[in-house]
């Protein structure tokens, strides 16, 4: 085996890691192991995204109907992460490879502060040698801040760890050109920025999971827009993430390609920041073909229609054009009192400076 990358980001979701019933497949999770030990053995730093607490809790509590659905995940959680990590624990321990568990919550990546610790910490985790074990912590989180799934986080984490490759690893091959069950249906192979894949989506959710494909297209296209390729391939295909190393060019997955122009580690950080905007930012027509441009601009007050909400100076706020349609989003140079005073005025104070804008 070649060593190709020096850093890769690896997703399992609920259903690779499960049986139909809910519990742990160790089989599968072994396999799983089996594979992450060679690649580690090879220098690759890799840090693992692993869903499956829940799941896993799930089959050790029976008579729960009385609980409502926050209170059957925070429970399920915290029984099923011991679980989940203490098998880990076991697996790696075969070959001499020390894990360490990471639980997150999306309040963690609101701010910079939080952002660059939790980097800190992984980055420490993988120069001793030591394979983060990431999940969100469902123990605390609350719907209205809980990530999409782990699809989402493992985008984050992809960003925030400047890997080369995120593996997101499915009960399928990837993204296909027709309905997985339909005769005929073959896996797009290869998504190039910009292109067009909507059609091909189905809105099903996994049975264990949170989310589907749609949000692995969205945080995919995401991660690869920001330098990073990322690969949706079938976790229960045999030695499925060697073959992603050996030759990703005959294995069955979706991969999709990654940018070329360098994206900043402060505009990675914003661009997976919409859900923590804490206002709104209309623009009018003419600031929104500035901004879609190709141009490096940044916005102005010249260019700003009106506001929704409340910010101080370093809040991200949410940008959208004249119809309302949503663009990007960035962090303030000023208060939203401050945008209200200057509104449609000339200034070269920038409201959203250039390195801190992010246009979808």
């Amino acid at each position: 085996m070649k060593q190709t990358l020096a850093r890769i980001a690896i997703k399992i979701g609920s259903n690779v890691l499960t049986r139909k019933d809910g519990t742990l497949d160790v089989t599968q999770m072994s396999a799983l192991v089996d594979q992450i030990a060679q690649l580690h053995k090879i220098g690759i730093k890799i840090i693992l995204v692993s869903s499956g607490a829940v799941a896993s809790g799930r089959s050790e509590m029976r008579d729960t109907k009385k609980l409502d659905s926050v209170d059957q995940r925070q429970l399920f959680s915290a029984v099923g992460q011991v679980k989940l990590i203490n098998r880990y624990y076991e697996l790696f321990r075969e070959y001499d490879i020390i894990v360490g568990q990471v639980l997150t919550t999306k309040e963690n990546f609101s701010t910079r502060r939080h952002y660059l610790n939790q980097k800190n910490c992984m980055s420490v985790m993988l120069d001793n040698g030591i394979i983060p074990i990431v999940n969100e912590n469902d123990t605390i989180s609350v719907t209205e801040l809980m990530f999409t799934d782990n699809d989402e986080l493992s985008g984050l984490i992809a960003s925030m760890m400047d890997v080369q490759k995120l593996i997101i690893l499915s009960n399928v091959d990837g993204i296909y050109n027709g309905s997985p069950s339909e005769l005929g249906s073959e896996v797009i192979r290869k998504i190039e920025h910009g292109q067009c894949v909507a059609d091909y989506i189905q809105a099903s959710k996994s049975s264990f999971g949170r989310g589907g494909m749609i949000t692995k297209t969205n945080i995919a296209r995401k991660v690869a827009d920001e330098g990073i390729e990322v690969v949706i391939a079938n976790g229960k295909t045999a030695n499925i993430l060697t073959s992603l190393i050996d030759n990703p060019e005959g294995t069955v997955c979706t991969r999709f390609i990654a940018e070329t122009t360098p994206v900043s580690s402060v505009k990675k950080w914003i661009a997976h920041s919409d859900g923590f905007a804490k206002g709104t930012i209309h623009i009018n027509d003419c600031a929104s073909q500035v901004l879609m441009s190709d141009k490096a601009v940044s916005l102005l007050p010249i260019g700003i229609t009106h506001i929704n909400g409340e910010f101080e100076k370093d809040d991200i706020v949410r940008i959208v054009d004249a119809k309302g349609l949503y663009i990007g989003v960035g962090k303030v140079n000023c208060s939203s009192q401050q945008v209200v005073e200057s509104l449609g005025k000339h200034g070269k104070k920038a409201v959203v400076h250039y390195d801190y804008l992010y246009i979808e």
